[in-house]
């Protein structure tokens, strides 16, 4: 997405309330550690939210895409020896909001580096290279911006239509 971070958003702004914390119905978040075990520890975080927020019929598309945006942050923008320092910003954040009829997950990631889909048409048997064309195929919309401010990186988000909407 070869865009600026207003334009990347717009797919997120529309149609939902505006984005200040009294407009969320609910919001969840966890930390994760710089180590693909936390694509685990994210499902299960995403399944004990989801079932307190009684969505539990959502699981398994948001499970795919949370598991396939933390894997995509880890692998890609994350060094490998990065060591957590005492009081410093976790590497990876998964953030979980709702509003009435909509669900989104954003993964917050070190790197400024934009995340690029590979090709729909690219070699399906390929380990690897699928995630963003999965996060497509399942989520209703889905984006990123970098941030600005004290932390450093981007956010790539997708988005959920829950109920009838």
């Amino acid at each position: 997405m070869g865009t600026n971070g207003s334009t990347m958003l717009e797919p997120l702004r529309q149609g939902l309330p505006p984005i200040d914390p009294t407009a969320v119905s609910n919001s969840a978040s966890c930390a994760l550690p710089p180590r693909y075990e936390a694509v685990r520890g994210a499902r299960k975080f995403t399944q004990s939210t989801l079932t307190n927020w009684d969505l539990t019929d959502r699981f398994d598309d948001v499970a795919l895409v949370v598991s396939e945006l933390v894997t995509n942050a880890l692998r890609h923008a994350t060094p490998a020896d990065a060591p957590q320092e005492e009081g410093q910003n976790p590497p990876v954040r998964l953030h979980l909001m709702r509003w009435t009829g909509r669900l989104v997950c954003a993964v917050r990631d070190p790197s400024h580096k934009s995340p690029e889909a590979r090709a729909a048409e690219g070699d399906c048997a390929a380990e690897s290279g699928r995630g963003l064309f999965l996060v497509d195929s399942f989520s209703d919309s889905w984006g990123w911006h970098p941030l600005a401010g004290t932390l450093h990186g981007k956010v790539v988000w997708a988005l959920f239509r829950l109920g009838s909407e």
